[in-house]
């Protein structure tokens, strides 16, 4: 199936490591450019070689999303060096595991922030460039804590709902310059964020039961977490020409916990 990606040029944050890596391999595998922003340089550098590899051009720069100026060169590289951008991912964030009362007020601040700047510091950059292409696709990466939230991700949960909200709110702004705007609502996903904990459990599990173990407690009706791959084929399908007409929406990808209707 043609997914019409060949050649677009698709700007992707937080994209060294997990979904945002496994998103630049599937859009490298359709023929599309790619461009990679991230804080860390080596982890970038590594994946700049791994998918430098597919023969397809892509560019990468260092550059952290609150810091707007970055973002802003980042962006305009990007379309100077690929030839426009028609697409972008905002994937740069994480989750932070506190109760309410575990949560101060630096913390707070701290998460709200990055929820939302980390994505409105991109879009502003990015928009003009989708614009002047004759519009593309701008895809959000939430979580279903934004609909259903859990006491130890309060303010998580919070910012995510707050995510939610936005990208409903730029889905009807853009729809007049074609640029769709859609949410991908992540269930439990397999991360180096949960590597650390199993490290840290040391539980004398190997990681594949302790994961297992993990899905049950989460009561996950698919019995497992999921994989980036599996994150990264939906976002391809949101940013492909089969989705031509979908924008406003979340679509989960969460093995079944989302209990909302």
């Amino acid at each position: 199936m043609d997914l019409g990606l060949k050649d677009k040029v698709v700007v992707i944050t937080g994209a060294s490591s997990g979904i945002g890596l496994a998103a630049a391999r599937a859009f490298c595998e359709e023929g599309a450019k790619v461009a990679l922003c991230a804080r860390g340089e080596a982890r970038l550098q590594a994946a700049v070689t791994e998918l430098a590899a597919t023969g397809v051009e892509i560019f990468a720069r260092p550059c952290d999303v609150l810091n707007a100026a970055q973002v802003q060169s980042f962006i305009a590289g990007a379309a100077q060096a690929l030839g426009g951008i028609d697409v972008l991912i905002n994937n740069a964030g994480r989750s932070r595991m506190t109760t309410f009362f575990e949560t101060s007020d630096e913390a707070w601040r701290e998460e709200l922030e990055l929820k939302f700047f980390g994505v409105i510091n991109p879009v502003r950059a990015a928009y003009p460039f989708i614009k002047a292409a004759g519009g593309g696709r701008i895809i959000n990466i939430n979580a279903v804590l934004a609909r259903q939230p859990e006491p130890h991700l309060v303010a998580t949960a919070a910012a995510r709902a707050g995510l939610l909200n936005l990208t409903r709110s730029l889905a009807t702004e853009f729809a007049p310059d074609n640029i769709l705007v859609n949410s991908i609502t992540l269930g439990t996903i397999v991360s180096e964020q949960w590597r650390r904990r199993y490290k840290e459990q040391n539980s004398g599990q190997s990681e594949e039961d302790w994961l297992a173990e993990q899905a049950n407690l989460r009561h996950i009706p698919l019995g497992r977490f999921g994989q980036p791959e599996e994150v990264a084929a939906a976002i391809v399908f949101l940013a492909s020409g089969r989705a031509s007409y979908i924008t406003g929406v979340a679509l989960d990808v969460a093995g079944g916990t989302g209990r909302y209707v």
